[in-house]
């Protein structure tokens, strides 16, 4: 079976007219997958009913397996995807006031990086996504607003893995979400926990495309804790790394900060992160943690998230908090999976060590 969104433009025109058919064909079957953005066949109505059923019995829409799907009562969607190989990821669809429709997908089944409050980071790494694998994600989004008469805005490589520890397939997913979707480089952000080789080539590329940065803690010791990572690469490292970044494209980095109660939201450690990133093009984006059977951290309450914004802007840093979404679903990266591995572990799981990055 043909997975189509693996096809290219060219690779549509060749199956195609190896099947004999003339060349304006593959333009409208192109038309039909990612301008109309159709789940079936049977909807692409100018083809003839020959082809329709000559593609549906040889070809799919996609190699991605609906295992199950959540909606939250404030409209965030959460699905789980069975791979081919028996692989599990999630993809999330977040609905916001200002009609934004942000899609956050995931790149690698398993994470290698072991954050310790990730339930994505908790259960390993299995295996690197293709960039169709990838870009899939994203694309059932986007059918399923169009055929609502809405539309996929805003995609977000945050969900389940690193995306830099899959350089090479995530650029080419990035490629394929402007080219193929039509999603703008600045309403796409590409999230890392910090490798620093990556960011660098990255910074290089040109391309618009928004640099999140998992950070979390502002000195070595409590970051290395948090974020194994840290040992690969420091902080001095990481930060000399984002100043290059904004140096070779002139868009400042978003830093990321699980707020995590009496941990990492201290008057000691806002200071601390502002004396790290003052005089930095950057934004600290305040995440509201999201607790996990794995680590026994817990949120911030409001008091605290309020005085440490006021302690950054007082660096000259400005810092927001994310919004909640899905929290009655568990809509943080793994989690609805990790509730499906205690039923069943699927094939071929297992640790790979960030030491060998």
């Amino acid at each position: 079976m043909i997975n189509l969104y693996e096809l290219s433009k060219t690779d549509l025109q060749t199956l195609l007219t190896g099947w004999g058919e003339p060349k304006f064909r593959s333009d409208q079957l192109y038309t039909w997958l990612y301008e109309q953005r159709v789940k079936s066949f049977d909807q692409m109505s100018n083809l003839p009913g020959a082809l329709r059923a000559r593609l549906a019995s040889e070809t799919s829409l996609g190699a991605l397996q609906l295992v199950t799907e959540k909606q939250s009562k404030d409209g965030t969607i959460k699905r789980l995807y069975q791979l081919p190989d028996g692989q599990l990821i999630e993809s999330v669809l977040m609905p916001y006031d200002d009609d934004r429709r942000t899609a956050c997908i995931s790149t690698q089944a398993g994470c290698a990086m072991g954050c310790v409050f990730c339930a994505t980071g908790q259960m390993g790494f299995a295996r690197h996504l293709t960039a169709a694998e990838i870009f899939e994600q994203a694309a059932h989004f986007a059918a399923d607003l169009a055929a609502e008469g809405d539309r996929l805005s805003n995609v977000v490589l945050m969900g389940m893995g690193e995306p830099f520890h899959n350089y090479d397939q995530t650029l080419e997913a990035i490629a394929r979400l402007q080219n193929d979707l039509g999603i703008g480089a600045r309403h796409i952000t590409v999230s890392t926990v910090g490798l620093v080789p990556q960011i660098r080539q990255f910074a290089e590329t040109g391309l618009q495309v928004k640099l999140a940065i998992s950070l979390h803690a502002a000195t070595d010791p409590e970051r290395t804790a948090l974020l194994p990572i840290n040992k690969r690469w420091n902080l001095g490292e990481l930060i000399e790394a984002c100043r290059y970044y904004v140096d070779q494209t002139g868009r400042r980095v978003t830093f990321e900060w699980a707020l995590i109660r009496g941990e990492n939201d201290t008057s000691e450690q806002a200071h601390q992160l502002g004396q790290l990133l003052k005089g930095l093009l950057c934004h600290v984006n305040l995440i509201p943690l999201n607790p996990t059977n794995g680590y026994d951290g817990r949120p911030s309450n409001p008091d605290t998230v309020t005085q440490f914004i006021k302690t950054l802007e007082s660096y000259g840093v400005p810092a927001t908090v994310r919004v909640r979404r899905g929290i009655d679903i568990d809509a943080g990266c793994g989690q609805l999976k990790s509730a499906v591995l205690k039923t069943q572990r699927p094939r071929g799981e297992s640790i790979i060590s960030i030491d060998s990055l």
